[in-house]
């Protein structure tokens, strides 16, 4: 599971320092909107010690790259301080995925290729969202909800943010990624129980994880995307009878006064196997 993603300023030595101890899934080092451009080339010169440095502790590491024309220095930086994935803003159509999957192959001899996670942005990248899904290298889609509604001339609200996000949600489903995202914006970081809110609301729409600016986050997402005990417990019991019933000839049957197919165990399964409970 990747229930939470926390940027992190690559410029900032002082919360980097922190970032692998925060409980994140994975730490998104940010070499765009959060670095002043007068210090992204410090940033980026730096990811062959902050990347280890946030992986020793056992996070992931994600880094959001310039797309502009840093994007390739700034994903061979990436690549080979060793992280495993680069966020990339902006993403308005597959051919850049494309281009960029073919610069990097040259670079990866000896590890496995660096894995992508489109940010969509735009009205034109939303419309894209099935092709940029389906590009190569993708592990997951997300949406920039500031510059999403920016870009459309709306306000980042969550009745705003809903169509565009479920269009990204579905898109990413439909090619069998995962999907990164809530319904509404990352910047306000300070009520606890709407953030809860929001995420148990994202779970249930099938999201996998959500990004996050402040580590306080991080355990409220770490809770909201994950099983909670009364769900494994119910999805043991399912998978249990399942097994009882099949042994004797029944692909349906009802389970304490509720009625049992197949998508009920296929939902119970991956219950368990997001927890980590082999079959």
């Amino acid at each position: 599971m990747i229930r939470s993603l926390l940027y992190v300023p690559g410029n900032m030595p002082r919360f980097l320092d922190k970032a692998g101890q925060r409980g994140a899934d994975a730490v998104i080092v940010d070499l765009e909107d959060a670095v002043p451009e007068d210090h992204k080339t410090a940033a980026r010169d730096a990811l062959a010690q902050t990347v280890p440095q946030v992986a020793a502790h056992g996070s992931r590491v994600f880094v959001r790259v310039n797309m502009t024309d840093r994007l390739h220095d700034d994903a061979a930086a990436a690549l080979r301080a060793g992280a495993d994935a680069l966020y990339l803003p902006k993403v308005s159509h597959a051919d850049i995925l494309h281009d960029l999957a073919r610069h990097l192959a040259p670079l990866e001899l000896g590890r496995a290729p660096i894995a992508f996670v489109p940010l969509i942005e735009d009205a034109n990248g939303l419309f894209e969202a099935r092709a940029i899904a389906r590009a190569p290298r993708v592990l997951a889609l997300s949406s920039g909800g500031e510059d999403l509604a920016t870009a459309m001339g709306a306000l980042p609200l969550p009745e705003v943010l809903r169509l565009p996000k479920l269009m990204i949600h579905y898109a990413a489903k439909a090619a069998g990624v995962l999907s990164f995202g809530m319904f509404r914006s990352t910047v306000d970081y300070t009520d606890a129980d709407a953030i809860r809110m929001a995420a148990s609301e994202a779970r249930d729409f099938g999201f996998d994880g959500a990004s996050c600016i402040h580590p306080s986050v991080v355990a409220l997402l770490n809770e909201g995307f994950a099983p909670t005990s009364a769900q494994l417990d119910w999805a043991r019991r399912v998978v249990a009878e399942n097994a009882r019933q099949a042994a004797a000839g029944r692909g349906a049957f009802t389970l304490e006064g509720r009625f049992v197919d197949a998508p009920i165990v296929t939902r119970a399964q991956r219950l368990l196997d997001q927890a980590g409970e082999s079959r």
